[in-house]
């Protein structure tokens, strides 16, 4: 059989490519070399990319806009604003997946044995250049969930340490700091909270959280808070006088509200109060510009590639920096990479944290060896300054115009808390004390009724949560959307929201009936 010899580089793939490829491939029959294409006996797909499949390096791509979505994989009369939640592979790199997918398939053994860690390899050092990191510091995970799992369930706990935690972290992160804090074994930390309730500007995100780790310090002053970062002042190297330490995990840009939180100003302030900084950069990359995670300097950093980076599902980053690998004793599940510390191996490879998050057990790998191909088509675009600087625009007049059409208000007027992402209320009663409207029963039905009629009915979605007394909706704004997607959403959205006035509520209110003093932005209506 010829074998093609798979690709390495970091150029997207053009129809000469496949065809060379497709040509080369033969099977040997009963009575020798035969020429006859592999393609004629097989039932694989199509690997011959069609128009939108593909791009010209050499050309322009398209206006942002509507223009874009053929190169998406959309329905055409789908109009997406939740792009953050799950991110939208581009066909060129969907093409790429199917690509390596098939030559995965055609010699396995090859694939997995000789050619995948070079592409991994590859990947990791794109990643590294994009976040300011080195290569070895940065590993892949399936998505941001199993990453911060794998750092919380590193450290080793003591009795009398902080697991600390935030009211607007995601769900599966604030279940984990539970469960490590409700385990039946001993020892176990302690999981304060830190509550924030927006709107609120970067300052007082700031001073809350400053203040709430020197109030943990003072409750908690049984504890003696000396194992700190290496980078904080009173680090030791002698583990002897290391005692409790505080761990705080924080969201770099939260998922809702969907808020740019004052993250590298709460690396600075861990680092000054001894505090280990776990930042949740979930939404971070693809979203934010500028990342120089070697000048920032947190302990332990998350990034999803597949929600905005336009990688394929699920592809997460994990950063460790080298003065924190220690830390990270084995990879979640534990696999062949494992360097015990009582080996020999350990003095020359430390943790190995690059080596054991190579092959955890057998998993789709095609995620993670396509970043490549997901960073070229974004460079074909105009690179991730002209890719950022539409979107945040956008969320901006998108979300002026989305209040404007449901008579309500931004979370952010200031733009202070947006990049693209953007949190509008919703026409529905604000209440003013916890529980006076809405039980735990109702919000979730609601929040089911407003996501199937939006998606069965009206063709359309934006992440919707119920958030200090009021309904918001997040919209997350790419390059293929435009303004008037704002506007059809605001359509849908005051047709659903009169629904649940009408039918789901206790009392028939309009949306000013009742109007909370947490939002004075209000006040007009």
């Amino acid at each position: 059989m010829g074998t093609p010899t798979p690709r390495t580089d970091a150029r997207p793939l053009d129809l000469s490519d496949i065809q060379s490829w497709a040509e080369s491939v033969t099977v040997e029959t009963h009575s020798g070399p035969d020429a006859k294409n592999i393609f004629s006996n097989m039932p694989i797909p199509n690997l011959i990319p069609s128009q939108w499949e593909t791009f010209d390096p050499s050309q322009r791509p398209p206006p942002f806009g509507h223009a874009m979505k053929r190169y998406m994989p959309l329905d055409e009369d789908y109009v997406n604003l939740n792009p953050g939640s799950w991110g939208t592979l581009p066909l060129p790199v969907l093409f790429a997946v199917t690509r390596y997918a098939y030559e995965i398939e055609r010699i396995p053994d090859k694939l997995h044995w000789v050619t995948f860690q070079p592409l991994l390899n590859k990947a990791r050092s794109a990643i590294a250049k994009l976040i300011g990191a080195e290569t070895d510091e940065v590993v892949f995970a399936p998505n941001a969930t199993h990453a911060l799992n794998t750092v919380l369930r590193n450290f080793e706990w003591r009795e009398g340490d902080l697991l600390i935690g935030a009211s607007t972290l995601y769900g599966a992160i604030t279940n984990t700091i539970r469960y490590l804090a409700d385990r039946s074994e001993q020892p176990r930390p302690e999981a304060p909270v830190i509550e924030y309730n927006f709107p609120l500007t970067h300052s007082q995100i700031l001073d809350i959280f400053r203040t709430k780790l020197r109030e943990f310090k003072r409750e908690y002053s049984q504890s003696q808070f000396t194992d700190v970062p290496p980078l904080s002042p009173g680090h030791t190297s002698d583990a002897t006088k290391r005692k409790n330490k505080m761990v705080v995990i924080f969201d770099s840009i939260s998922a809702t509200p969907g808020v740019l939180m004052p993250w590298r100003e709460m690396v600075r302030i861990c680092r000054d109060e001894g505090v280990w900084s776990v930042v949740d950069a979930a939404h971070s990359i693809g979203q934010e510009s500028g990342l120089d995670l070697g000048e920032i300097k947190p302990d332990f950093w998350i990034t999803d590639c597949h929600k905005w980076l336009y990688a394929k599902r699920g592809c997460a980053v994990l950063y460790v920096p080298r003065r924190n690998q220690n830390i990270i004793k084995s990879s979640i599940p534990t696999g062949h990479g494992y360097v015990s510390p009582r080996s020999v191996k350990y003095e020359e490879l430390g943790t190995n944290l690059a080596g054991q998050h190579t092959w955890t057990g057998t998993a789709d790998q095609t995620a993670y060896i396509t970043i490549p191909d997901a960073l070229a088509f974004r460079e074909w675009l105009g690179g991730e300054k002209v890719i950022n600087d539409y979107c945040h625009q956008l969320a901006l007049d998108g979300g002026r115009r989305l209040a404007q059409v449901l008579g309500t208000c931004l979370m952010d007027e200031t733009g202070e808390l947006t990049l693209n992402m953007t949190n509008v209320m919703l026409p529905l009663p604000v209440e003013s004390t916890p529980g006076e409207l809405y039980s735990e029963e109702q919000i979730e039905h609601i929040n089911v009724y407003l996501r199937d009629t939006l998606l069965h009915e009206w063709k359309t979605y934006a992440s919707h949560y119920f958030h200090a007394g009021a309904w918001w909706c997040r919209c997350s704004a790419q390059v293929f959307n435009e303004l008037s997607d704002f506007d059809y959403l605001g359509k849908a959205l005051n047709a659903v929201c009169a629904d649940v006035r009408d039918s789901m509520l206790l009392e028939k209110t309009s949306p000013t009936d009742l109007i909370s003093p947490s939002y004075p932005a209000l006040a007009h209506l």
